[in-house]
């Protein structure tokens, strides 16, 4: 099974963001972009492309698995509801690595048979970001998760800030996501550096 590309996983909205985060040292970097018209959708992942391509970041789109095959971009992620729609085997086919999210063991149980390349649990603290269905999982779901998928990488996400990381990779996280500690701070490029070394990476 192949490991993830780096133990820290922004996740951010904008081609900018990619490219800042990037510059700081972040390698695994997912474009989660909601409601853009498809022309400026398109032009937005084309530039995140690009970015990830200048700083050799592996980029992961949030869903439009159609983009992804079109573009090539090196992961994609998808959500229980977007496995309804998206075409596995084209997706296998232009050598795209797969990302599911997962809540439930129902999930887990979907996410595994779709053979992903890691599958991620959340949200493992409280988390503003969005409306969840589900509450808090908790670092020993993180546990338990891992316990279950075996050699599969985890992604932890949900609520995690600088202070939470250790707590999520001791419980069996192999990588962990996080957004608005991120995007929301004061200066991300140190924020990026900062996760980095608590993760015992050293900036690339």
């Amino acid at each position: 099974m192949t490991s993830l590309p780096q133990k820290i996983y922004p996740v951010v909205d904008t081609a900018l963001w990619v490219d800042r985060l990037g510059s700081a040292g972040a390698r695994f970097i997912q474009l989660r972009i909601k409601d853009l018209p498809e022309d400026e959708l398109l032009a937005e992942i084309r530039a995140a492309h690009a970015f990830a391509k200048k700083h050799g970041v592996c980029l992961v789109l949030n869903d439009y698995w159609q983009i992804a095959v079109a573009e090539g971009i090196d992961y994609l992620h998808l959500g229980q509801e977007d496995l309804d729609t998206a075409d596995l085997e084209a997706i296998r086919k232009a050598g795209i690595r797969l990302g599911v999210s997962t809540h439930s063991h129902e999930e887990l149980t979907r996410a595994l048979a779709c053979k992903p390349d890691y599958v991620a649990l959340g949200p493992v603290w409280p988390t503003r970001l969005k409306k969840m269905p589900f509450g808090p999982q908790g670092t020993e779901r993180l546990t338990e998760w891992k316990s279950l998928i075996g050699d599969l990488p985890l992604v932890a996400i949900g609520g995690i800030t600088l202070e939470r990381l250790r707590p999520c990779l001791d419980a069996g996280a192999d990588s962990v996501a996080a957004v608005s500690d991120f995007t929301q701070h004061a200066d991300p490029e140190g924020q990026v550096k900062a996760w980095l070394a608590e993760a015992g990476e050293a900036a690339p």
